[in-house]
């Protein structure tokens, strides 16, 4: 049982620090503050998807962190916790046609700037992982490693990477040569493999350049 408190209180010690940035602003009167991340930057496929996620003050849900430290299985829990709690969240989707179109960074910020628009709620303040901001009118907070240290960017972290993890498994099945489901278009050996032995699949970005393999 001792032990069992001990977890806890760290627990709950280790959420009051990741809280730091949302109570500043809650002490100021500001009600409504977003934390906004995004996932898929990096794969060679699919979209960059973003959520944004607002809070009521004292929230306290176990487990949340940088959605890279925590495992698939876990993420889908807190996902689902994440929505249940949060006075709103937004999620925010741009193409890889677009990507393509207008490059990464750009796409990023416009998935983050679309996941804001979703909330139901007008944000106060915006906490936003990175050294960029999407245009949206209002205070802004860019945190470089945001997601490693500000609560609700940690859950938008969660909330955008399991969204686009189910995009895509739909894709997968959608074209079953690539392997989507398990590396997420990221550019795996196995998924360097089948792009050289398939070609270029609609949803593979054509401006992100694969070593040995000509863009058609």
């Amino acid at each position: 049982m001792a032990d069992s408190v001990s977890v806890h209180e760290k627990e709950k010690s280790r959420i009051f620090q990741l809280l730091e940035h949302e109570r500043i602003l809650w002490n100021r009167g500001l009600k409504f503050v977003a934390g906004v991340d995004e996932a898929g930057r990096g794969p060679l496929a699919g979209p960059v998807v973003a959520a944004a996620v607002i809070f009521p003050p004292n929230i306290f849900i176990p487990g949340i962190d940088d959605s890279k430290k925590i495992i698939h299985s876990r993420r889908v829990v807190l996902c689902q916790k994440i929505r249940e709690e949060a006075v709103s969240f937004g999620i925010g989707i741009v193409s890889e046609k677009t990507i393509d179109r207008i490059n990464i960074l750009r796409a990023s910020l416009e998935a983050m700037r679309l996941a804001l628009e979703q909330l139901s709620v007008f944000p106060q303040h915006v906490l936003i992982d990175g050294s960029f901001v999407p245009d949206i009118p209002c205070e802004k907070t860019p945190i470089i490693k945001g997601d490693q240290k500000c609560y609700s960017i940690a859950a938008a972290s969660i909330v955008a990477k399991v969204t686009r993890d189910e995009m895509m498994e739909t894709y997968d099945r959608m074209y079953p040569h690539y392997g989507f489901a398990k590396h997420k278009g990221y550019g795996t050996r196995d998924h360097i493999k089948a792009l050289k032995k398939h070609g270029w699949s609609p949803i593979h970005r054509r401006s992100f350049k694969v070593k040995g393999l000509q863009v058609s």
